[in-house]
């Protein structure tokens, strides 16, 4: 296990464990989000679901990881940028799904469009879900 990794768990005050050490690892490798399936799969050391779940929510609850809304009701997480600490995500930010090979990417640099909402309404949250074509597909296609 790498010393990002240990740092990142004892920053957020969590016991260095393999499982945590692996998923963790996942994210820090992963080019977009994961879904719990996908993380399953690419875990070698067999870990069962229930202590997979439970570390993804106590990775969100530590401000590690968040969730990313989709539009086809699967559940994905990907690692929190800066600005994001325990009880409190800085998740405010567009995400893109690509409709071909279903990368889901969020996309930090992108400015969330401001929404007038009617008087007496109070805005929680915005999430902006932008779906298309990623770049390695759209070059791919070019190539067919």
């Amino acid at each position: 296990m790498n010393n990002t990794i240990q740092q990142i768990l004892k920053k957020s005050r969590l016991s260095v464990t393999e499982s945590r050490g692996s998923i963790l690892n996942l994210f820090i490798n992963s080019d977009g989000a994961l879904g719990h399936g996908e993380i399953e799969k690419q875990l070698d050391t067999g870990f069962d679901r229930v202590t997979i779940y439970r570390t993804l929510q106590t990775f969100v609850e530590k401000g590690i990881i968040h969730i990313v809304p989709s539009t086809d009701n699967v559940v994905r997480y990907a690692l929190c940028a800066h600005g994001c600490q325990e009880g409190h995500h800085n998740d405010q930010h567009i995400h893109f799904t690509c409709k071909n090979c279903h990368l889901t990417l969020c996309l930090d640099h992108v400015a969330t469009p401001a929404v007038q909402l009617p008087r007496g309404y109070t805005e929680l949250q915005t999430e902006v879900i932008v779906t298309g074509i990623c770049e390695k597909c759209n070059l791919e296609s070019s190539r067919n």
